[in-house]
C-alpha cells in the first residue's frame, strides 16, 4: 500500500526505535523539524492514523502501534531481520522499491510462485487463491468491525472544542469561533446526541489539558478538535474526532471552500461528524442538520462579529458594538433572519437591570419586533423562539412563553438557554423541585458556563442558602469576572445574614458591569445590612441624582430601600416596576427578600396582578 512520505518517516521512526517509546516531540522534530512552526499535533494525529490503516492496526487491540496517552507511541510488534530474504531480494531482477533503512532491522517476507508450473494453471491457481484472499479478508474485515463495536461504547455525547485559529492574523478569531458555534448548533438538533453549549467549550480555548481530562471535566463520550485557516477568499478547515476516554483520533478530515461557500462547509463537518458518531438522526433533525441559508460572505461576517462581541460582553457599550455588526448585516441583506436575532438579544440586554441604562419597554418593544421579523423569516430557529419565550416571560404572558421554551427545545433539545428559561418559569410558578430538575439539565449542557448559576438562583428561592453559595463560589472559580453569577451570590449571602462578606463581591460586580444601577442597589442594599448606613444612603443619593437625568430601573430603589427597612418606599418604586413591567417583578411568590412584605395588602395586589396567583 501506498503511504505519502511523512506517514512513511513516522514508520521507519517506530521501526527503528521498536519496543521503546518515542514521543510525539520526537515524531515532530523527524516530521518536519525543529524550525518550521506548524500545527504539528493535527500533523501527528493524521500520520499515526494513515500508518495505522496501511497496517491494518486496530488502535484499541494493536498489534503494531501502540498509543501511550499524552506521551507518545511505541512500536509493539516483534521485528527481525531475515539476511536470506535480504538476499534473495538483492539477486531477483528488477528495480528495488525500497532500501533498508541504517540502523533497522526489518522482516522480509518474500513469496515466490512455484517453479515449473504450466502458465494456464498457474494462472488459475493465482486466481483461486486471490478469491480466497478477498473472501478471508471480507470476513476478517467483518469479524474486527463487530469486535470494534463491541470494545467501543456508543457515542451518546460530545463537544466541539473552539477551532484553533491559524491564520496568523488574530482579527479571524471572530471566524474560528463562528464556525465552532455552528457546529454545536446544527449538531444539537440530534434529540439523541447531547451536545455541550458553546459557552462551556470556550473555556478550552488555548487549553493545555489533554483529550480524556477535558472529556471527563464536562462528561463527554467524544471530543471535536480542529483549525482553520483563512487565506484571502479561501477558508480551510480541519476538523478531528476523538473519543474521550482512550484519546483515539477515528476520524480526520480537510474541507477547502470559497469563503462564500462558508455555511455548505458547516454542513459537510456537521453530517460528516454525525455520520462518525453513528448516531440515529431522523428526517427533522437531518433537515436542521444540512440547512444552508443562502447569504453573501459581506453579511455573514459582520453577523459571526456580532456573535463574537455579543459573548464577551460585560457591559453596554459592549452590546451595542454587537448590535453595530448586526444592524450592518441586516442593511445589507433584511432576509437574514440570524441577525435579528441577534439584533433581538442586544435590545433584551439593554432592557436588563445589570446592563442597560435605557427604559426596557422601549427597547423590549425593538427586541419583540426582531424576533417576530426572524421567525417570520425562518420560523424553525432554536434561538428565535427562547428569545421570544424569554419576552412573553417578561411580559407575563406565562403560558405563550411556555409555548416557545418547548418549541425550541423540540428544534434544539440541547439548547441549554431553552432549559434555564423553562427553571426560571417554573420558577415563578412556585414549582422549586421541577425548576432544579430543569436548572440541572441546563447545567448538563453547560456545565461550565452561567447557565450553571440557574442552579444556584434555584437553590436561593428554595432558601438551601448554604448549598446555593456553594454552587456559585463553584460558578466564581470557572468563571471570576461573570455579573450574573456576581450579582446573584450577593443576594444569597445577604439573605443569609452574610451582607459583610457580600460586600466585596458587590463592589466587584459594580466595578465589572461600569456602575449598573441595578447592581448598585443591591451594593447599597449590602452597605445598609452591612452595618455602613452612610455608605447606603449615599449611593441611594447617586441613584437619586442619576433618575434625574437617565433611566435608572425601579428595582435598584426596590433593593437599596429594601436594606434600609423603609417598606413604605419598597412598595412605592415596586408600583412603578409594575409599570415598567420589571423583571423583579416575576419573583414576588417566590423571592426571600420579598418576605417582609408577605402580608402586606399593596404587595398582595401586585402579585394578583403579575398573574402569579
Amino acid at each position: 500500500m501506498r503511504l505519502e512520505r511523512r506517514p512513511m518517516e513516522l514508520l521507519f521512526l517506530l521501526v527503528q526505535k521498536h519496543g521503546d517509546l518515542v514521543t510525539r516531540e520526537e515524531v515532530a522534530e523527524r516530521l518536519w523539524g525543529t524550525t518550521v512552526f506548524v500545527e504539528v499535533d493535527i500533523g501527528i494525529n493524521t500520520a499515526v492514523r494513515k500508518v495505522r490503516m496501511a497496517l491494518r492496526d486496530d488502535p484499541d487491540n494493536p498489534r503494531f502501534i501502540e498509543t501511550v496517552i499524552g506521551k507518545g507511541y511505541r512500536f509493539s510488534a516483534p521485528v527481525t531481520c531475515s539476511r536470506d530474504a535480504v538476499s534473495n531480494e538483492e539477486a531477483a531482477p528488477g528495480p528495488k522499491e525500497s532500501q533498508p533503512i541504517p540502523g533497522a532491522t526489518v522482516q522480509h517476507i518474500v513469496v515466490a510462485p512455484q517453479v515449473g508450473l504450466p502458465k494456464r494453471r498457474w494462472l488459475s491457481g493465482l486466481a483461486t487463491v486471490l478469491a480466497l484472499g478477498v473472501v478471508v479478508v471480507g470476513l476478517l474485515f467483518v469479524l474486527r468491525s463487530n469486535v470494534r463495536l463491541a470494545s467501543h461504547p456508543a457515542i451518546r455525547s460530545l463537544a466541539v472544542l473552539p477551532l484553533k485559529n491559524l491564520s496568523g492574523d488574530a482579527t479571524q478569531e471572530y471566524l474560528a469561533d463562528g464556525i465552532t458555534e455552528e457546529l454545536i448548533g446544527r449538531l444539537s438538533s440530534i434529540h439523541g446526541l447531547r451536545v455541550i453549549s458553546r459557552t462551556s467549550v470556550m473555556r478550552f480555548k488555548d487549553t493545555k489539558l489533554t483529550a480524556p481530562e477535558i472529556s471527563k471535566m464536562v462528561a463527554v463520550d467524544a471530543l471535536v478538535e480542529g483549525s482553520i485557516i483563512r487565506e484571502g477568499n479561501r477558508v480551510r478547515v480541519q476538523a478531528q474526532l476523538i473519543r474521550g476516554a482512550t484519546d483515539e483520533h477515528f476520524w480526520s478530515e480537510s474541507y477547502d471552500r470559497k469563503v462564500e461557500d462558508l455555511l455548505t462547509l458547516e454542513t459537510d463537518v456537521a453530517q460528516a461528524i454525525a455520520g462518525r458518531v453513528e448516531v440515529t438522526v431522523t428526517g427533522g433533525e437531518q433537515k436542521q442538520l444540512v440547512k444552508v441559508r443562502s447569504v453573501s460572505p459581506e453579511v455573514y461576517e459582520r453577523y459571526l462579529k456580532g456573535k463574537f462581541a455579543l459573548s464577551r460582553h460585560k457591559n453596554e457599550t459592549d452590546v451595542r458594538q454587537a448590535m453595530g455588526y448586526f444592524e450592518q448585516a441586516v442593511v445589507r441583506d433584511e432576509t437574514f433572519a440570524p441577525a435579528y436575532v441577534g439584533l433581538a438579544i442586544g435590545h433584551s440586554l439593554l432592557a436588563s437591570v445589570l446592563v442597560g441604562n435605557a427604559s426596557p419597554e422601549g427597547e423590549r418593544a425593538k427586541a419583540i419586533i426582531a424576533v417576530q421579523r426572524a421567525l417570520q423569516l425562518d420560523p424553525e430557529l432554536p434561538d428565535a423562539h427562547v428569545e421570544l419565550a424569554d419576552l412573553h416571560k417578561g411580559q407575563w404572558h406565562w403560558s405563550e412563553a411556555e409555548a416557545e421554551y418547548q418549541r425550541a427545545l423540540m428544534l434544539n433539545p440541547n439548547d441549554a438557554s431553552a432549559h434555564a428559561g423553562l427553571a426560571d418559569w417554573m420558577l415563578c410558578h412556585g414549582r422549586t423541585e421541577e425548576a432544579l430538575n430543569w436548572a440541572r439539565r441546563a447545567r448538563e449542557l453547560d456545565p461550565l458556563a452561567v447557565s450553571r448559576d440557574r442552579v444556584g438562583w434555584v437553590l436561593y428561592v428554595s432558601r438551601h442558602y448554604d448549598e446555593s453559595i456553594a454552587e456559585l463560589r463553584t460558578d466564581l472559580a470557572i468563571s471570576p469576572e461573570d455579573i450574573g453569577v456576581l450579582w446573584t451570590l450577593g443576594f444569597v449571602l445577604i439573605a443569609n445574614n452574610q451582607a459583610k462578606e457580600a460586600i466585596p463581591v458587590l463592589e466587584n460586580a459594580v466595578r465589572i458591569s461600569n456602575h449598573s444601577p441595578g447592581v448598585v442597589g443591591v451594593l447599597a442594599k449590602a452597605y445598609a445590612l452591612g452595618g455602613q448606613r452612610a455608605k447606603a444612603g449615599a449611593l441611594l443619593d447617586e441613584l437619586r441624582k442619576r433618575h434625574q437625568s437617565q433611566y435608572v430601573p425601579a428595582a435598584a430603589f426596590v433593593n437599596a430601600y429594601l436594606g434600609l427597612g423603609e417598606l413604605d418606599q419598597v412598595v412605592i418604586w415596586l408600583d412603578r416596576g409594575f409599570s415598567e413591567k420589571s423583571n423583579l417583578m416575576q419573583w414576588l411568590p417566590v423571592d426571600p427578600m420579598f418576605d417582609p412584605l408577605r402580608n402586606d395588602p399593596r404587595f398582595v395586589d401586585l402579585v394578583h396582578r403579575v398573574g402569579l396567583l
